[in-house]
């Protein structure tokens, strides 16, 4: 009976070691059911540590924080507890049923997958109007608005959008990020140069507030009907007031990440009237002039002149064609240049539009160009204007007549002259040769022939010398170890630096070089990487405090960096402090 007991304790033992040993790898959500201007939160927990974690695309929802990592090391009863996070926080897009797709690992050499998980994102939901919360508070003092000038315009009439930011004087932006770009779709579309704009005094909704224009952009409607404007979308990051107060009573401010849009827009687009339309209107909108006119009027047979067919004004310059010239078949006319002189701005384009044709008379004689009209729809008064050219005469001077074209053919013909030949016409041509002997040479037997026949035996050797190296390098297992680790933590260094200017990437590229180099130099896993622990054992090998204290300033930057707002200069200073601080361990650790 003892014996009995002893095996199932003992079962049970083995049972207990294996579930420890055994690998979990899992995402979690934190709602699988939100509105579509809530947040979700995504956990992927691992129980072991592991390399290249590659989250999923996130393709229905947009980043808006992460990836955060937090690392729990515990005992319990001499049981070791581990558990890894990497959490993200997602806004989304739209409506529907969406799915988290799989996130993936290396943990021992082994890909772990987590299961994808399906959330369902419905139509916007009443947020709790919680003066105390930071997110309430900023919503209602940050608001991205989208102002258009004409939400009833004509077909290829000028719109403008202008995008304004109204900031209450309560809250503190950090930064801004454009989130979801307008497309355009329907329209042709010019942004205006809005740099160097600068914070303006204004008023939102009755209350005073500071406002920046971040947008401008010109648009033709292509289409009649409603045509919808899509929003910009941005992603702020801002200090708000929280309900603690220092010790000197003043607000404390707690930062904040919000998403904000400028919603919807739909204008209705008028076509044209049909009534009183040109036969050759090609669809011009605007306020233009018309002009044609030729750099000379006299010249002679084979010259030429250039003819320049202008459009100049206010309108949709660059949406419509020119017309075409008609001339005389003696006239000789080439392909048009086309030249654009056009500006953009709020008043929509600007300046004018020219074809230049190269003419060339054939035969001399006066030739009429007749008038050249150009239609197009004038918005002031609502009706189709048509200018026309005047008639211009080219007087071609000098040159053969078509009358007499015949006459001279024949007359050159009767007086073709006799062909007289050159005895010496082939001197040039050579008769006597001279030969010489090619003296042949063969490759056999020669020293470059018997290098190339030891060479072989002589680089057996050589092989077997290297290929005992090789050996020796593969079975020393704990030593590619470190050189994996180390390399890894060249190629993470190496992917922070790509993304200066891009905080929370390169924050995170920073911390795995980093976490990597210690494992390579001090031969610890990432369960281990404590403050205090890297202290002792960076002093163990002999390295100076201050160094140290650099090197945990560093991985504390880390951290902090995803939760304040971080400029590129500092993110400079610190990439430059990593790879100082790598350098003296390596130079003092012994």
């Amino acid at each position: 009976m003892q014996i009995k007991n002893y095996i199932a304790v003992l079962l049970v033992i083995i049972a207990s070691a294996f579930a420890g040993a055994q690998v979990k790898f899992e995402a979690k959500v934190s709602k699988k059911k939100l509105g579509v201007n809530e947040r979700l939160r995504v956990d992927f927990e691992m129980n072991q540590d592991g390399d290249n974690f590659n989250p999923p695309d996130f393709a229905n929802f947009t980043v808006i924080g992460g990836p955060n990592q937090s690392v729990s090391n515990t005992w319990m009863n001499g049981v070791r507890s581990y558990k890894k996070t990497y959490s993200y926080f997602l806004a989304p897009k739209s409506r529907g049923i969406f799915t988290i797709n799989q996130a993936t690992i290396n943990i021992d050499g082994e890909i772990y997958k987590t299961t994808p998980i399906k959330v369902e994102v419905t139509a916007a939901i009443d947020i709790p109007k919680d003066p105390n919360d930071p997110n309430y508070i900023a919503s209602e003092n940050v608001h991205l608005v989208a102002e258009v000038s004409n939400t009833n315009p004509f077909l290829n009439e000028a719109i403008t959008v202008v995008y304004k930011l109204y900031v209450s004087p309560k809250v503190s932006v950090q930064s801004t990020n454009e989130v979801d770009t307008p497309r355009y779709n329907d329209f042709w579309s010019q942004n205006i140069d809005t740099q160097n704009q600068k914070v303006q005094n204004g008023t939102y909704n009755g209350e005073d507030y500071r406002f920046l224009v971040l947008r401008k952009t010109v648009l033709y409607p292509q289409k009649t009907g409603k045509l919808k404007i899509e929003p910009l979308t941005l992603n702020i990051s801002m200090s708000v007031p929280s309900n603690r107060r220092n010790i000197f009573g003043g607000l404390l401010m707690t930062g904040v990440n919000r998403t904000v849009s400028a919603g919807n827009k739909t204008i209705n687009v008028k076509p044209l009237p049909e009534a009183g339309k040109p036969s050759d209107f090609t669809g011009a909108v605007g306020d233009f002039k018309f002009d044609v006119s030729t750099s000379k009027t006299e010249l002679d047979a084979t010259e030429s002149l250039q003819l320049k067919v202008r459009v100049s004004g206010n309108g949709n310059l660059k949406l419509f064609n020119l017309p075409k010239v008609t001339l005389p078949s003696s006239l000789e006319v080439y392909e048009p240049e086309h030249t654009e002189n056009v500006k953009t701005n709020l008043a929509g384009m600007q300046g004018s539009i020219s074809d230049s044709y190269t003419v060339v008379p054939q035969y001399k004689g006066k030739y009429p160009m007749p008038s050249i009209s150009f239609s197009y729809f004038d918005l002031k008064t609502k009706s189709y204007k048509r200018l026309s050219s005047e008639e211009i005469v080219i007087n071609v001077l000098n040159g053969p007549s078509n009358s007499s074209n015949n006459n001279e053919n024949a007359s050159a013909s009767n007086n073709k002259q006799a062909v007289v030949y050159n005895d010496n016409q082939f001197a040039f041509i050579k008769t006597d040769t001279t030969f010489s002997s090619i003296k042949q040479s063969h490759f056999f037997k020669t020293i470059t022939f018997w290098y190339l026949l030891l060479l072989p035996f002589l680089l057996i050797p050589l092989a077997i010398v290297l290929g005992k190296q090789k050996a020796k390098r593969d079975a020393d297992v704990y030593g590619n170890r470190i050189r994996k680790a180390d390399k890894l933590a060249r190629k993470y260094l190496s992917s922070a630096k790509k993304s200066l200017g891009q905080k929370e990437a390169f924050y995170v590229a920073l911390e795995k070089a980093l976490h990597n180099y210690l494992k390579a130099k001090l031969h610890i896993e990432t369960s281990e990487l404590s403050k205090d622990r890297i202290t002792e054992l960076l002093a163990e090998k002999q390295v100076e405090n201050t160094v140290i204290t650099d090197f945990n300033s560093i991985l504390q930057n880390c951290e902090l960096a995803r939760y304040t707002p971080i400029d590129n200069v500092t993110m400079q200073e610190d990439y430059d402090k990593a790879a100082k601080t790598i350098s003296l361990i390596d130079k003092q650790a012994k």
